[in-house]
């Protein structure tokens, strides 16, 4: 068989364009790399290098200058030098914050996500009022007001007891949450989470605070089954039972009878 034999001749144009190829590659490459130089050292020395805004998203109860002012973030500073872990750890040592993020948005803006603690309920302290949080911690800060966002609780103390209630208050359906007006402590030896709740149509109800969630599942059948002129204490302790408060003042009625 004859073979092909390609003389030195052809192959020279074609290795002199091989060579041609390669060098342009080299050459786009060096550019690339030189402008991104020249481009970088622009940017760092620009105004688009700084933080020109600082977005919070999450908050529902911090104002967003109390997060920016807790990152110690400031605008103008360089955008690349933020430290995002110092920042997140300043900002989640505040008491209503559980936890925090922060991120860079191109070309210049810092974005501090944040996930707070719920406001559960309040406590009364003189004529004040401080909301407790979903962890059982009581705010220093005062609020004006108590909002309908969660009952006022009487006699607690931070602590095991008021923790424990706002775990069962915060698994209660939002019906019955909005319909406690007062929370009373009123622990006994046979039960040191023993619990008085208020309720705003009316009944009064006594529990435990270790089995108020699912007790209370049952009050809006139970209160159906009363007459709307019916009123008094709903004793959902050990069973669920009801007791009118007219029963109350016709035995303290006959017990003086008796004792006259």
């Amino acid at each position: 068989m004859e073979k092909n034999i390609v003389s030195i001749e052809d192959r020279i144009p074609k290795l002199k364009q091989m060579r041609k190829k390669k060098a342009n590659r080299r050459l786009i490459t060096l550019l690339t790399i030189f402008f991104l130089l020249i481009f970088s050292i622009i940017y760092f020395q620009s105004p688009l290098s700084r933080i020109k805004a600082i977005k919070v998203e999450g908050n529902s109860y911090l104002t967003d200058k109390e997060i920016v002012e807790a990152s110690g973030i400031q605008l103008n500073e360089n955008f690349w030098e933020v430290k995002k872990e110092a920042a997140v750890t300043a900002i989640e040592k505040n008491q209503e914050v559980n936890s925090a993020e922060v991120s860079r948005q191109l070309p210049n803006t810092i974005v501090i996500t944040v996930n707070e603690y719920d406001y559960s309920a309040y406590v009364q302290k003189g004529k004040d009022y401080y909301p407790v949080l979903t962890n059982g911690t009581i705010l220093k800060k005062k609020v004006e007001s108590i909002p309908d966002s969660g009952p006022l609780l009487v006699s607690f103390k931070e602590g095991k007891a008021l923790q424990k209630v706002i775990e069962q208050l915060d698994n209660l359906s939002p019906e019955i949450m909005n319909s406690i007006s007062e929370v009373h402590y009123s622990p006994r030896e046979t039960d040191p989470y023993r619990i008085i709740l208020y309720m705003n149509d009316g009944y009064e109800v006594t529990a435990s605070g270790e089995t108020l969630a699912k007790k209370m599942v049952h009050y809006p059948a139970i209160i159906s089954q009363l007459g709307e002129e019916d009123r008094g204490v709903i004793d959902l302790e050990v069973g669920s039972y009801f007791r009118a408060y007219d029963t109350d003042i016709e035995e303290e009625g006959a017990s003086e009878e008796e004792e006259g």
